[in-house]
């Protein structure tokens, strides 16, 4: 087993149809793992290998058809691991294993959108359209609800598959049929490499910087530094973080800016694996950040950006704006099998420094500030009315 590459990855609630699957998920990637995994011990006479015999036999001597073998082998183990009953773990064919790695990495081809599960209508919406994507040209927009993909219907229980049903081979063709306004319009739309930035920065009034931060991809927190070097040249008196919508990403990443603002050996993140065995990360150098901070989160900020909150938050570093939090705080196991093919599984539960639960909780915010009534998202709205960010400028101009 090759450790040598460990890449913490939150494939999160907010999918991007570029496609960064971001909730979704925290992972370990290993390289490579030996054919052994297949078997993992287990005798060939098992119960679950003598019912896949039986019904082979059964298919090939009766089914009328013609059967593609490599079809039913991936259909036979997605089927064992959905049986997890786990949102998380996923098997991948090898197209799909290669795939998933290239969005780790950072390397993305599809329409480029956020999208988001509605709970309370059971449908998929989008946030936004990522800027210059063939989204955004298209004509998609915050708020439209996506009824159909390619003539196919789906609601809000498909959310976790329906990137893997929207992004494709660049070059090629996906059809969206979108309601709006209670009027459903199609869009043809085509497939292309997106290029993502996951930093924004600027000065707002009374000098206090301002940082959004979309996803942590590969290199986020170098790009971090560069940005917030910038504002701190400018005499800012105090930073606000934006995490709102923020799925996740490479946890890595995420410690790594937690470390700039926390002074040296502070606990930032506590994993318990199957054992109960705990690891914990420690931040490491002396920060770079000395100006009072403010968190922006929201329902949709989520996995590593959750680690980012609760490492500063609990060593009261930060105030934390906005609505209590996603709640997804289990880490993933990429694992690579010998044909290329591999999975993705639940290996991890992680805490924060005081050992308190995130996985389905969330984490409060010390002031809670929703937005206005009527306001999907925060893509959508101006400023001025946006009374979270409001807030977070209230509190620095204070400090």
């Amino acid at each position: 087993m090759n450790r040598s590459k460990r890449i913490y990855k939150s494939i999160m609630l907010i999918i991007i149809v570029a496609l960064v699957t971001f909730i979704l998920t925290s992972v370990f990637l290993y390289n490579k793992i030996g054919s052994s995994y297949y078997l993992s011990g287990k005798t060939v006479d098992s119960q679950l290998l003598r019912k896949i015999y039986a019904l082979k036999g059964i298919i090939d001597s009766e089914y009328i058809t013609d059967v593609n073998e490599d079809d039913l082998i991936n259909g036979a183990i997605k089927g064992y691991v959905e049986g997890l009953g786990d949102e998380y773990s996923e098997y991948f064919t090898k197209e799909e294993m290669d795939e998933f790695k290239m969005e780790t990495e950072g390397n993305y081809v599809g329409i480029g959108v956020y999208m988001a599960k509605n709970t309370k209508d059971n449908n998929i919406i989008i946030l936004t359209p990522i800027e210059n994507s063939p989204a955004e040209k298209a004509g998609l927009l915050p708020g439209d609800i996506i009824k159909k993909i390619d003539d196919v219907a789906y609601t809000g229980e498909d959310f976790e598959k329906v990137s893997s049903y929207i992004k494709g081979k660049e070059g090629t063709t996906v059809k969206l049929e979108i309601e709006r306004d209670g009027k459903e319009i199609t869009f043809n739309i085509e497939r292309k490499n997106i290029e993502l930035y996951p930093i924004k920065s600027e000065v707002l009034e009374n000098n206090i910087g301002y940082i959004n931060i979309d996803s942590f991809d590969e290199n986020t927190k170098e790009k971090f530094k560069d940005v917030y070097t910038e504002l701190n040249k400018k005499n800012i008196k105090g930073l606000i973080i934006d995490l709102r919508n923020n799925g996740g990403g490479i946890v890595d990443d995420a410690l790594e800016i937690a470390d700039y603002a926390l002074e040296k050996n502070k606990v930032m993140l506590v994993t318990k694996d199957k054992t109960q065995k705990e690891e914990i990360e420690k931040s490491k150098s002396k920060p770079i950040i000395t100006q009072p901070i403010v968190l922006l989160v929201n329902e949709n900020t989520a996995s590593s950006s959750e680690i980012l909150v609760a490492a500063l938050k609990e060593n009261n570093r930060a105030t934390v704006v906005g609505e209590t939090t996603y709640g997804k705080g289990v880490i993933q196991e990429l694992i690579t099998l010998s044909d290329g093919s591999g999975v993705k599984i639940t290996i991890e539960e992680y805490y924060t420094p005081n050992k308190n639960k995130i996985n389905g909780i969330g984490i409060k915010p010390d002031i809670e500030v929703h937005l206005p009534n009527g306001v999907g998202s925060i893509y959508n709205i101006e400023r001025k009315d946006d009374t979270q960010l409001q807030e977070a400028i209230k509190v620095l101009s204070e400090k």
